[in-house]
């Protein structure tokens, strides 16, 4: 090989590996705890199955009072839509996802709990709700989570909060556990499960999706605080999404994304909850 040729091919070398971290930084949203406004693109993690909530839809786009919140944020982080790139969060994956660098943050009816603020920060809570019970509309036995006892197949999802309140507080109840809610609700349907349990808002827009075929009984059973997960001690994203979310509330935003997605469903949005120090 001439010293010409050897030269020409170690220049290339330089100039490929002066490339890389760019090409990395532009296709993956940054370093998943880059504070926001880092790389070309950012990742965010939702549910693609949840009606009102997180969705995605038959044209590929994702739509949701999550989502709405979710691109608002990024909005201020320095990300128009376009630049937004929606990757599924399943319940039981969403830390790893988090901790892993896959996205930068999470807005996917992730409840705040002491066992996840171990492993991933929370910034907000955005959105409080309550574990309730959805039925077929023609059954009349199963009134509120107290009927549940008597061997009532009862569906959720793995890796959830709803799920783990039942194994520790109902311990009567047969538990089926799938890996979505649209699982449960399918089973729901065929007549696999008595009753699916999760939050009142995410059973409202299964509701308002089948129209007659479902309805929600009984009062809520538990306080779950929606956040958007990020990356452990990454104090400077969850000060920038705090401020946005703030920003969100105070400017009607909030509410505007609360009443077009879960309007439909029957749902008055509520005040906003303040935002944890």
């Amino acid at each position: 090989m001439s010293p010409k040729s050897l030269s020409a091919r170690v220049v290339g070398a330089l100039a490929l590996a002066a490339a890389l971290p760019l090409a990395v930084t532009a296709c993956g949203g940054g370093d998943g705890g880059s504070g926001g406004g880092g790389g070309d693109t950012i990742v965010i993690g939702t549910k693609f199955d949840q009606p009102g909530l997180g969705q995605k839809n038959p044209d590929g786009t994702v739509s949701g009072f999550d989502v709405d919140v979710a691109t608002y944020v990024a909005g201020e982080l320095g990300y128009t839509p376009d630049k937004i790139e929606w990757k599924e969060a399943p319940s039981a994956q969403r830390e790893n996802l988090i901790q892993n660098g896959q996205v930068e943050y999470i807005a996917a009816t992730y409840s705040i709990t002491d066992a996840r603020k171990e492993k991933v920060s929370f910034a907000g809570p955005y959105l409080v709700t309550g574990q309730s019970l959805l039925v077929r509309s023609d059954n009349s036995d199963i009134t509120g989570a107290a009927s549940l006892e008597n061997n009532k197949i009862l569906c959720s999802v793995s890796g959830s909060t709803p799920a783990q309140k039942i194994k520790d507080e109902y311990q009567g109840v047969q538990l089926q556990q799938y890996d979505t809610y649209s699982a449960c609700i399918d089973a729901l349907k065929n007549g696999a499960v008595d009753a699916v349990t999760t939050d009142e808002v995410i059973l409202a827009g299964y509701a308002a999706q089948n129209p007659g075929a479902f309805k929600i009984v009984g009062q809520p059973f538990s306080e779950e605080r929606y956040g958007i997960g990020l990356k452990k001690d990454n104090t400077e994203l969850r000060a920038k999404i705090n401020d946005a979310l703030r920003k969100m509330e105070e400017s009607g935003a909030w509410k505007e994304a609360f009443d077009k997605n879960l309007g439909p469903a029957g749902i008055t949005a509520p005040t906003p909850p303040p935002l944890d120090n």
